[in-house]
């Protein structure tokens, strides 16, 4: 079995969850605020990247993380093109962890329109996919967010992310579909239901035995989505956590059958670089646990 056939039956096939520690040039100061690390702390993007590459090196290196209860773990670019105990981060985590590596293709959002964020563009994505193959990276990410239960916004949501995930199949990889509805959201219940007739459509257009995943914002009515978890073409459903407390983001994952979480703040929700390694490694094994419970169902 190649490592690829490997990945692909872990992902489709193995209880856990998937671990988001991609974020990105606008929402690193965040995270590390929430790690106990303030904006004076480090001097520019690379001091800052520095700091947040040892955040993720020692969250994969915990001996609380590992394949057992992680499916993958979705990287930022910057931490692809890095090394994590001297090997190349996606190798470490699939060849000393069992954990199949993704990457974020995105760069961003675009300016709102009818309700919605499309991405905006990627000019080098072909030459990232090819370097994310050569990495051994096995699929992708990339958000979109609704704001609004606007069609027209919804739509062009969809159409970019599947126009995109087409390319990526045929790089090779997987791609992760990612349109976000906004938790806060008046409109979050009808844009859900647009969503997923505009997702629909776009996977019944794909070939037979193309497989994409979707990662998706917990939804209002549970099992809103299950169609989408039993799509021929959908190899795994996701979910993100938005902004909900882990807590909230774990008793609606346990609604909604077939889902795993795909959650990246309520991951890291309470570690802080001040923690002993102990203190660090109880905390992070506790969160684990429950996320992985809660994906179960």
């Amino acid at each position: 079995m190649t490592m690829n056939e490997q990945q692909l039956g872990k992902i489709r096939d193995q209880d856990g969850f998937i671990a988001a520690l991609d974020q990105s040039g606008g929402s690193t100061p965040k995270a590390l605020r929430l790690y106990g690390i303030e904006d004076g702390a480090y001097s520019g993007d690379d001091e800052m990247f520095s700091i947040i590459h040892g955040m993720r090196t020692r969250i994969v290196t915990s001996p609380s993380f590992g394949g057992d209860r992680i499916l993958g773990a979705i990287l930022f670019e910057n931490t692809m093109d890095r090394e994590i105990e001297g090997k190349p981060s996606a190798r470490y985590l699939w060849e000393e962890k069992g954990v199949v590596p993704f990457l974020k293709v995105d760069k961003g959002l675009a300016a709102e329109a009818d309700g919605a964020q499309v991405m905006k563009p990627m000019p080098a994505l072909d030459s990232l996919l090819a370097r994310a193959k050569e990495s051994g990276v096995f699929g992708t990410k990339m958000r979109s967010v609704i704001q609004l239960a606007n069609p027209v916004g919804v739509k062009a949501v969809v159409d970019q992310q599947f126009e995109i995930g087409r390319r990526i199949l045929d790089a090779g990889l997987v791609p992760i579909i990612e349109p976000e509805i906004d938790i806060h959201s008046p409109e979050k219940e009808q844009a859900e239901v647009l969503l997923k007739d505009a997702l629909l459509v776009h996977l019944d257009a794909l070939a037979s035995g193309q497989k994409v995943m979707l990662k998706l914002t917990l939804p209002e009515r549970d099992d809103f989505y299950a169609e989408c978890v039993e799509h021929p073409n959908v190899l795994r459903v996701a979910a993100l956590s938005g902004g909900y407390t882990r807590e909230e983001a774990n008793a609606r994952m346990t609604r909604n059958h077939g889902v795993v979480a795909s959650f990246s703040r309520a991951l890291t929700e309470g570690l802080t670089a001040q923690q002993t390694d102990g203190e660090f490694d109880a905390m992070l094994d506790a969160s684990i646990a429950s996320i992985c419970e809660a994906s179960k169902t």
